[in-house]
C-alpha cells in the first residue's frame, strides 16, 4: 500500500514515490530523516536529485538526510518522484501528513 500517498501521473501510471519516515511536514534535518524511493526495477538503480540537480547516480533506494534541501528520486521503470523538502529552520511549524478534507481537524506543532 502507498502510505501516506500514491502519486499518479496524468496518464494513470504509477510514478516512483519518495517517501519519509515522518508523520509531519515539513520534515526537518534534526529528526535524521529517512528517504526511501519506491518504484520499479532494482534498489541500486535509483537516481537521486537535490535542489533540481542529479545529486547520485544509481545508489540505494534510501538513506538518511544530512543536509536541508529539495528532494526527489528516479527510477528506470517509473520515472520521477514528487519533491520533498526537508528543511533546518530554527523554527518551524509543522502539520501531521495525511489527507486532509475541508472541515476536518488540523493538528500542528510549533517546533525550535
Amino acid at each position: 500500500p502507498c502510505v501516506p500517498w500514491c502519486p499518479v501521473s496524468p496518464t494513470g501510471a504509477q510514478t516512483s514515490q519518495l517517501l519519509v519516515d515522518s508523520p509531519w511536514t515539513p520534515a526537518v534535518l534534526w529528526d535524521k530523516v529517512t528517504l526511501t524511493c519506491q518504484g520499479s526495477g532494482t534498489s541500486n538503480a535509483t537516481t537521486w536529485y537535490k535542489d533540481g540537480r542529479r545529486w547520485w547516480q544509481k545508489q540505494p533506494d534510501h538513506f538518511t538526510v544530512t543536509e536541508s534541501g529539495t528532494y526527489q528520486c528516479h527510477r528506470p521503470g517509473t520515472g520521477f518522484s514528487r519533491p520533498v523538502r526537508v528543511v533546518n529552520d530554527p523554527l518551524v511549524l509543522q502539520v501531521l501528513v495525511r489527507v486532509r478534507l475541508e472541515g476536518d481537524t488540523v493538528t500542528l506543532r510549533c517546533r525550535r
